[in-house]
């Protein structure tokens, strides 16, 4: 997988919008203004995605491309090497899983605008 196809897939998501708030090599996917997805332009390309703290520990063990969060708390995030080593489908999964997790702690205003109160 490329990041053109993360970044593609990310921003058809409701609700989402994409920036640079820590630098120009590292776009920022968002979910009405929380973070969901995170790309490094440097290689190794790879992208941190929040995740279930279990399945978190399940597919470090499971893919020797998915790591600890780097810069993010290691309990929630994974950083996932994008080295064609995993399935685009499982990584379009991945994403999803992100952003339903953080969708899943917005503000009841923010579900309704989103249509998932």
């Amino acid at each position: 997988m490329d990041l053109e196809k993360v970044r593609e897939y990310c921003l058809k998501k409701k609700g989402v919008t994409e920036s640079l708030p820590f630098d120009e090599d590292t776009p920022v996917y968002k979910v009405m203004g929380k973070m969901f997805c995170l790309a490094n332009l440097n290689p190794p390309i790879s992208i941190n995605l929040k995740c279930d703290p279990e399945k978190a520990i399940e597919l470090r063990e499971k893919y020797d491309d998915v790591q600890p969060g780097y810069h993010m708390s290691k309990e929630h995030w994974n950083t996932v090497f994008l080295a064609n080593n995993i399935s685009d489908k499982l990584i379009y999964g991945w994403i999803d899983d992100s952003y339903n997790l953080v969708a899943a702690k917005l503000s009841k205003a923010d579900k309704e605008k989103l249509g998932k109160s």
